[in-house]
């Protein structure tokens, strides 16, 4: 006699692939995955800019200003960047805004600072490309004069402006002309490779070199505009030399006053601009972000403890004595006559309650029920009839039906 071998690989198959526990773990893992994504990708725009080399408060390549901003922190000044375009920015704030265009700023995101109350613009000098070998670096291709593409920033406050390169390396001295740098003012330069002054007749000067060429000058017709012609006196590779840090440092310590430094890094493509997601992030909606992650796990946990039989869908057309049933209930309730059935259900409450009850063979079935019903103290069928006679109405066949039920019970004895 043969014993039968269980088939392993059988055993194996019926097995599941993943357990309960590692499926709710990958889920737990997306779901917080996702979530991550999400936060990051909403606030992207804040972390955005420290990689790049160009000309902007978050550069710490040769053309940045991110050294201006760290020296003034350093001195116990006040300095911010500015992600938020005029257009969606707050109070107005009587801190120094610098603003430092590159030569593909639009005229027009500049012009947007026209109203601010205190700005500073630092003209670009410099042409530039990545270093292939460091991230964050440049290489400068040289400087250029950058009078035709300046001019249009400055339509505001001159119609037009003109730019001028010295020759070769020096070290040249600023002198107070002007505006909040009176006569008697004195800043000896470190090395600068070709200075760049301004000119224009829309230009009064503040600093001027040896020459009497103006380095930092104000709008005459608003005082409050300064530009600084040459950007090595606050870029990084110009602070790297002690003398132009004193004299960077000393030009913005004047112009703030008593107020702190805001340099704007949205014309160089680092704004942050209004967003669904942070939004949905910062209060006040927050609450309901948070309200609507609550739902949603809430929904989750209902999924994973099923509460009854998996509800399956029925066909398209119904077979059997219900699909008939189910029909002709719903055709007798559209044409509304419902009541019209009440005579026919006290019939057919008799027939049950008489075969129930044993009626003998031959004997009047409603006599013999109306001797039974007078017996045991229950209502005449006569009465039932009669009422059932009387329904007009939906619930009027309730009102009976729950009578009949009743009724039967009582003379069949099935309820006591």
């Amino acid at each position: 006699m043969s014993e039968a071998v269980p088939n392993a690989g059988a055993a194996a198959s019926d097995r599941p692939a993943f357990s309960p526990r590692t499926i709710l773990a990958l889920v737990l893992v997306g779901v917080v995955s996702f979530a991550g994504l999400a936060v990051l990708a909403a606030y992207a725009p804040e972390w955005r800019g420290a990689a790049d080399p160009g000309a902007h408060a978050l550069s710490s390549s040769a053309v940045g200003y991110k050294g201006a901003l760290v020296m003034l922190k350093a001195e116990g000044g006040s300095a911010a960047v500015s992600r938020v375009t005029p257009g969606l920015r707050g109070p107005v704030v009587r801190d120094l805004m610098v603003l430092t265009p590159t030569p593909d700023s639009r005229p027009a995101d500049v012009i947007k600072f026209a109203y601010e109350p205190r700005l500073l613009i630092v003209l670009p000098k410099w042409a530039t490309q990545p270093h292939p070998m460091h991230l964050g670096w440049v290489q400068k291709i040289g400087a250029e004069t950058l009078g035709v593409v300046v001019t249009p920033m400055l339509t505001p406050w001159s119609k037009k402006t003109l730019l001028d390169l010295r020759k070769g390396a020096d070290r040249p001295k600023l002198y107070g002309a002007g505006g909040p740098f009176q006569a008697g003012t004195y800043l000896p330069l470190g090395s600068i490779d070709r200075l760049q002054t301004i000119s224009g007749d829309g230009w009064a000067p503040a600093l001027v070199d040896e020459q009497g060429h103006m380095v930092l000058a104000y709008a005459k017709l608003r005082p409050d505009v300064l530009v600084l012609a040459d950007p090595d006196l606050l870029n990084n590779q110009g602070l790297a030399k002690l003398d132009n840090a004193r004299a960077g440092m000393a030009i913005l310590n004047t112009l703030r006053g008593d107020h702190g430094v805001t340099f704007d890094v949205t014309l160089t493509g680092f704004g942050r601009g209004r967003s669904i997601g942070r939004t949905m992030l910062e209060p006040p909606w927050l609450a309901a972000t948070l309200c609507g992650v609550a739902a949603a796990v809430l929904m989750g946990l209902h999924a994973l403890a099923r509460f009854g039989p998996v509800a399956r869908r029925d066909r398209a057309i119904a077979l059997g004595k219900r699909a008939l049933v189910d029909n002709s209930a719903g055709l007798i309730r559209m044409a509304r006559r419902e009541a019209e059935l009440a005579p026919a259900y006290a019939t057919l409450t008799r027939t049950l309650a008489g075969r129930a009850a044993g009626v003998a063979r031959g004997a009047d079935p409603d006599r013999w029920l109306a001797d039974l019903a007078r017996r045991r103290e229950a209502a005449a069928p006569e009465d039932l009839n009669a009422e059932a006679e009387r329904a007009r109405t939906r619930d009027d066949l309730l009102a009976i039906g729950r009578k009949l039920y009743s009724w039967r019970l009582e003379i069949t004895r099935e309820r006591r």
